[in-house]
């Protein structure tokens, strides 16, 4: 039997006429910054994106995070009401004005912490939820850890500076996407341009809010050590980019850079969903089971970002593990499908069998093995 099955070769269409090649990224006068689109994972863009560097509030993106994970189970609802402790009270830096020794909602909080990017929301947001600001971000990192964020480090709630308090472009998109991807109806919050508690009304400090109406979040940042900082998000016909600008030189420089590279990835790039989950993709061979065969598909959908008007030139073919023996688990992964563009692999991904495959008895079992020892 060969060493693998080529189930198919797909593939799309005839030729399009050949487009123009994609220029070189911006150039980005950041400490670091990235560019991804959500769907497929690619990075379009990138500088030092595995390098650690300050966040400043951009860690409360991973606050919110957090509180939406409580929320997600149970834990927290948005009316609970929180004391705000003298410590949350006279937490430095930006505020949403909450008042010691009274009660606010989660609601307004998280609103405080996302839009106003107040300080003292977040921490009173932490001592709620883990009892201390330092337990919180215990937490916090036991969240970077199971988004594989190994290259973050917290020690606070906020972002205010700590030799200790760290983290990477890449990990603050790996977050960012996560939040988007499982929090949708919390992650709206992050498009609100302004709110207004205690009588003060406060504007989103991300501006793209109103320069870009692909935009929908998601984070300023901002200290001395830090520099300017930004995180974009934008959605533009079925596409979502991802960029993470860190340590620019001001508030309009972060918002320049960010714009430029969003517009960059949409300009030549496009996002294309090619299998949905779950869809029989080709039929696997299995030996001494109650069946022949079984379908498979993906456990997720595949994504591929591929430069402009080059969408007609894609292939794609399965791989399938050879001898593949009953009993068989829905789930278990038989095999892969690979895609390439003009002989350039640009995604793969594990096919898993779709039903499970008892096995055979003994006639079965005996007749496959005579056809086994005939191949």
């Amino acid at each position: 039997m060969k060493s693998y099955l080529a189930a198919f070769l797909l593939l799309l269409g005839s030729t399009l006429a050949q487009a123009a090649p994609v220029p070189a990224p911006p150039a980005i006068a950041a400490k670091g910054f990235l560019l991804m689109d959500m769907n497929s994972g690619r990075i379009l863009a990138e500088k030092n994106s595995r390098e650690r560097m300050e966040p400043a509030s951009l860690t409360k993106i991973m606050t919110a995070h957090v509180v939406f994970s409580e929320l997600a189970h149970g834990d927290l609802k948005l009316d609970d009401m929180v004391d705000v402790s003298e410590k949350a009270w006279k937490t430095p830096g930006s505020r949403m004005f909450i008042e010691v020794n009274t009660k606010v909602s989660v609601g307004d909080l998280l609103k405080g912490l996302i839009i106003q990017s107040g300080n003292d929301a977040a921490a009173a947001l932490a001592e709620h939820i883990a009892g201390t600001e330092d337990a919180f971000a215990n937490l916090m990192n036991e969240h970077a850890a199971q988004l594989g964020m190994h290259d973050t480090h917290f020690v606070n709630a906020t972002g205010l500076p700590d030799p200790d308090h760290y983290t990477t472009p890449a990990d603050i998109a790996k977050v960012t996407i996560a939040t988007i991807r499982d929090y949708p109806e919390y992650y709206k919050i992050y498009a609100e341009k302004e709110f207004t508690y205690n009588k003060i009304r406060q504007h989103n400090r991300n501006t793209l809010l109103w320069k870009d109406k692909s935009v929908d979040g998601v984070k300023t940042g901002h200290t001395k050590s830090a520099g300017y900082c930004l995180v974009a998000s934008a959605k533009r016909d079925g596409m979502r980019l991802v960029s993470v600008v860190m340590g620019t030189d001001s508030m309009k420089a972060r918002i320049r850079t960010s714009q430029a590279l969003l517009d960059y990835g949409f300009r030549f790039y496009e996002g294309h969903q090619l299998y949905p989950a779950g869809k029989p993709l080709a039929q696997a061979r299995i030996w001494m089971g109650e069946q022949e065969t079984v379908p498979v598909g993906l456990r997720q959908a595949l994504y591929v970002t591929i430069p402009r008007r080059q969408y007609d030139k894609l292939a794609a073919r399965t791989e399938l593990r050879p001898g593949i023996q009953a009993p068989i688990h829905k789930g278990q992964t038989l095999g892969e499908v690979i895609v390439e563009l003009e002989g350039e692999q640009v995604a793969r991904a594990p096919l898993v069998a779709l039903g499970d495959v008892a096995e055979g008895g003994l006639w079965r079992q005996a007749v496959d093995t005579v056809k086994q020892w005939m191949e």
